[in-house]
């Protein structure tokens, strides 16, 4: 279904006074995509429609909240797809997810991680060519498919897996895969929470001194809360890829 939603404030009505990208800046932030390729091509063709419906900002900026990889088909076609986005009319964010830290430790050390492949990693091999039964999990079959991965692995991939950013702010907004420790300064945060970070984070009511944008932990619909804004709506399995619209004092949704 498509839809497009403006939230104004908390759902009780007025502008969003408390929250501000940075001076004339329009942000879209895309949340997990895990492989559904036929979905970025969609969602970034709305995206530069809206774009267009608005009126001209200084700045525009694409960010892509991480998990690009694993349960859909097409990962490769979506990396793909990611590092040739250049638009002229945008700057591009590329954020790290746990699944893109998942696949490059299964390179280095497939039979320490060879749990990545239970979380979508065989649907990722496969999108490069690289076939790998359910049942092949002995250390001999596990090492072999991280050699084939190397070899099938663009370079450009692979210097994204391995260096893509963790977070991005503008304004009063702060975007990152997983969300931030409750209490920890910015500079100080494990960059493990940043990428696999849950509960601790998704359960407070804590003021982090941003509004966090994440995805990792899948919501139905988008969620826009005092302190943070969810837009994981679970891609690979209901066709749902979406898009929090920041323009100015508002919050928009936007979504295949």
């Amino acid at each position: 279904m498509n839809f497009l939603k403006r939230l104004f404030g908390r759902g009780t009505g007025g502008k969003e006074a408390s929250f501000k990208a940075a001076g004339g800046e329009l942000l879209y932030a895309v949340g997990d995509i895990h492989g559904r390729d036929d979905l970025l091509a969609d969602l970034l063709v709305r995206i530069e429609a809206d774009r267009h419906s608005r009126a001209a900002h200084e700045r525009c900026t694409l960010v892509f909240l991480g998990d690009y990889v694993d349960r859909g088909f097409h990962s490769k076609q979506v990396l793909d797809r990611l590092l040739a986005l250049s638009p002229n009319w945008a700057t591009v964010v590329r954020l790290k997810g746990n699944h893109e830290d998942m696949m490059l430790d299964f390179m280095l050390d497939p039979v320490a991680n060879a749990s990545w492949l239970q979380f979508g990693g065989i649907a990722t091999l496969a999108s490069y060519g690289v076939v790998l039964e359910e049942d092949e999990t002995g250390a001999p079959n596990l090492q072999k498919a991280s050699k084939n991965l190397f070899a099938a692995l663009p370079d450009d991939h692979f210097q994204f897996l391995r260096d893509a950013p963790l977070i991005h702010q503008s304004g009063d907004y702060l975007f990152v895969h997983a969300g931030i420790r409750p209490g920890v300064p910015l500079h100080a945060q494990d960059p493990r929470d940043l990428t696999f970070i849950r509960d601790a984070f998704t359960e407070s009511n804590k003021n982090f001194g941003f509004r966090v944008v994440h995805g990792h932990t899948g919501v139905q619909n988008p969620l826009a809360l005092p302190n943070r804004v969810a837009v994981d709506t679970i891609a690979y399995a209901t066709g749902r890829l979406t898009a929090a619209v920041i323009c100015e004092e508002t919050l928009d949704f936007l979504s295949t």
